[in-house]
C-alpha cells in the first residue's frame, strides 16, 4: 500500500486540470500577444481564467495576475508595495512565522534602508493583536500575515487583523500569503480587508510554476519583471497559458467540493491526531508523540505536525518512506538542506529534541481513512525500534 501524506509540498493534478492543461499545450496553443485568431483565442482562455479565479475571491477580473507561483506572487506584494510606497513610510510588519518566501524578501527590503517589525507567536502559532496593534506607527507601509501556517496549520487573525490595521491608517497596505487557505477555506479579501493574496496552483491540485497576486485595484505597486508588457504591463513575459488554465480548473474543482472536502479533511485530521494519542498511551514510559497542531477553528483541517522525541525526523521520514508513505519534515522548500531547522518551530520555543524529531502529516480530499491508518500503524511498528537508537 501508498500513503502520500504531503500534500501540503505539493498535490496530484485531477484529470480536469489535467486536460485543459493538454488541451492549451496541443490544440489551442497560440500565444496571447498574438493578433491572429491563435492568440485572440489563447487571450479568451486568460479572461475566462481570470474570472473563474476572480468568482472565488468575490473580486474583479482586472484585479488578478498570473505569476509563476507563490514564491513570485509574495515577492512581487512585498518588494514591489515597500518601493511604490516607501515616500510615505519605511517601516514594515510581518510575523516570525512565515514562509521564507516571504522572509528573505523582508530581509532584502532591510539592506535597502526598510525597517521591519517581526511579529512573535504562541504555542501554538498564533500572534498576538496587541502585539500587531502595539508595532504600527506613522510611517507603517505595509503589513503582510500569513493565513494558513504551513508546518503547524495555525490559522492567524487574518479578518480581525484587516480590521485593526485599516482602522489604525486605511493607507496602510495588508498583504497575506494564502497558499496553505485558498482552495480549503472561503477567502473574500475585500471583506477581510486584504489589498494583495498570494495562491500556488499545485497546493490545490493543480500544475505546478503557475499562481496569482490578487492586487486591490486601489493598491500602489510596481512591477518587478520587465519587458513586454504583458499583463498591463505589471508583469510581463509570454502568458503561461495552459498553466492559467490549469490554476482556474484546479480553482474551480476546489470550491465546488469546499464544503465536502472540509468535512472530509476535518475527519481526518481527528483521526490522525487520535490515532497518534492512542499510540502514545501505547508506548510504555515517557510519552513520545507531541503533537504541535490542535484541533478546532484556529487550526486548518489538512495539516498535522507532531513530533517523536526520540528518533530523528530524517530517520523517521526515511523509514516511512521504506513502507510507502510520505510526509515532510518542515517545509518542504528547505528541504534541499541537510539538516533544515525549522524556523517556524524555534519561534514555538519547543526544546532541542522536538525540533529535531518533527514530521509533518498533510492531507488531500483524496486522502483516505485506510492511508491514515496504514501511516499509524506504520508508526507504532517503527517508533520502539528506532527509538533503540536514539542518540542519548
Amino acid at each position: 500500500m501508498e500513503a502520500y501524506l504531503d500534500n501540503s509540498a505539493t498535490t496530484r493534478c485531477t484529470e480536469a486540470v489535467r486536460d485543459v492543461v493538454i488541451h492549451t499545450m496541443m490544440d489551442d496553443f497560440g500565444n496571447p500577444s498574438s493578433k491572429h485568431m491563435k492568440g485572440v483565442e489563447a487571450e479568451r482562455y486568460l479572461r475566462d481564467a481570470r474570472e473563474t479565479i476572480a468568482k472565488t475571491l468575490k473580486v474583479k477580473e482586472k484585479e488578478i495576475y498570473f505569476t509563476s507561483g507563490a514564491t513570485e506572487s509574495n515577492n512581487w506584494a512585498i518588494i514591489g508595495a515597500a518601493m511604490a510606497n516607501r515616500r510615505a513610510g519605511m517601516h514594515l510588519i510581518t510575523t516570525a512565522v512565515e514562509h521564507a518566501a516571504v522572509l528573505m524578501p523582508m530581509h532584502y527590503l532591510e539592506e535597502q534602508g526598510f525597517r521591519v517589525t517581526y511579529l512573535p507567536v504562541d504555542q501554538k502559532g498564533h500572534i498576538s493583536l496587541t502585539d500587531l496593534e502595539q508595532a504600527i506607527c506613522d510611517d507603517t507601509i505595509l503589513v503582510s500575515i500569513m493565513y494558513v501556517n504551513n508546518e503547524i496549520g495555525a490559522i492567524e487573525p487574518v479578518a480581525e487583523a484587516g480590521k485593526l490595521i485599516k482602522s489604525k491608517n486605511p493607507g496602510i497596505l495588508f498583504h497575506v500569503d494564502a497558499v496553505q487557505a485558498y482552495g480549503k477555506m472561503t477567502v473574500h479579501p475585500k471583506k477581510l480587508g486584504i489589498d494583495l493574496l498570494s495562491v500556488s496552483a499545485h497546493k490545490i491540485h493543480g500544475p505546478k510554476g503557475i499562481g496569482f497576486l490578487y492586487i486591490n485595484e486601489k493598491s500602489r505597486i510596481h512591477p518587478l519583471i520587465l519587458g513586454g508588457g504583458q499583463q498591463k504591463g505589471m508583469r510581463s513575459g509570454t502568458d503561461n497559458v495552459p498553466g492559467a488554465c490549469g490554476l482556474a480548473m484546479a480553482a474551480k474543482e476546489a470550491y465546488e467540493h469546499l464544503g465536502e472536502s472540509t468535512e472530509h479533511l476535518l475527519a481526518l485530521k481527528k483521526r490522525m491526531m487520535d490515532g497518534l494519542e492512542a499510540l502514545n498511551r501505547s508506548l510504555m514510559g515517557q510519552p513520545r508523540i507531541v503533537i504541535h497542531s490542535e484541533p478546532g477553528e484556529r487550526s486548518a483541517p489538512h495539516i498535522v505536525s507532531a513530533a517523536f522525541p526520540g528518533v530523528r525526523s530524517e530517520v523517521l521520514l526515511h523509514a516511512l518512506e521504506d513502507k510507502g508513505i510520505y510526509v515532510s519534515a518542515g517545509s518542504a522548500c528547505s528541504s534541499n538542506k541537510k539538516l533544515p531547522v525549522s524556523t517556524v518551530l524555534k519561534e514555538l520555543h519547543l526544546k532541542p529534541e522536538l525540533l529535531e524529531s518533527t514530521l509533518r502529516f498533510s492531507f488531500c480530499r483524496y486522502t483516505t481513512e485506510a492511508e491514515i491508518d496504514y501511516c499509524l500503524s506504520a508508526l507504532a511498528e517503527l517508533l520502539p525500534v528506532l527509538s533503540r537508537y536514539a542518540r542519548h
